[in-house]
Formats: C-alpha cells, sequence, structure tokens
C-alpha cells in the first residue's frame, strides 16, 4: 500500500485540464452532462453550480485568500477528458 503521495502525478493532470468540459453526473437525479452547462449562482459567498435538469448543488467553489475549496459532494463523478483523448 502506498500513501497519497503516489496520485500526484494523476491528479496533476487532471486538474490541469479546463473542466468545465468535464461531465458530471448528478448526484440527485443521475443527469450527466458537460460542467459548463450546470447553472451558476455567484452572488454568494462562492460559486454554487445546480444541476439543470433538477436544480441539485452538484459543485461548490469558494475561495479564500489562500486556498480554494471544492465541494464536489452532489455529483457522482466527474469524467475528465485528458489532452489528446
Amino acid at each position: 500500500m502506498l500513501d497519497g503521495n503516489s496520485m500526484a502525478g494523476d491528479l496533476r493532470e487532471i486538474f490541469a485540464v479546463d473542466v468545465t468540459a468535464a461531465r458530471y453526473m448528478c448526484a440527485g437525479c443521475t443527469h450527466t452532462d458537460a460542467v459548463a452547462t450546470l447553472m451558476v449562482w455567484h452572488q454568494s459567498p462562492g460559486l454554487v453550480a445546480r444541476c439543470p435538469n433538477c436544480d441539485d448543488v452538484v459543485i461548490r467553489v469558494v475561495r479564500a485568500p489562500d486556498r480554494v475549496y471544492l465541494d464536489l459532494r452532489g455529483s457522482v463523478r466527474l469524467e475528465v477528458p485528458l489532452e489528446g483523448s
């Protein structure tokens, strides 16, 4: 068994792409589409992205001065296309 550091290369490749092209699956209704199709509210302390099919929250992004909080619990999965695919 290895620790989480062993995923560094794979995760760097994933998070270095345009995530709006990735496909999500909504945990509420299983609707699947590109992240770019989510409905985003930006008047709150962060960004709240809702499913266009059922209005459930899929992704939350909150930026602090020294970090970004990313909450994906409203998504069953995120499929990220790799460069050259």
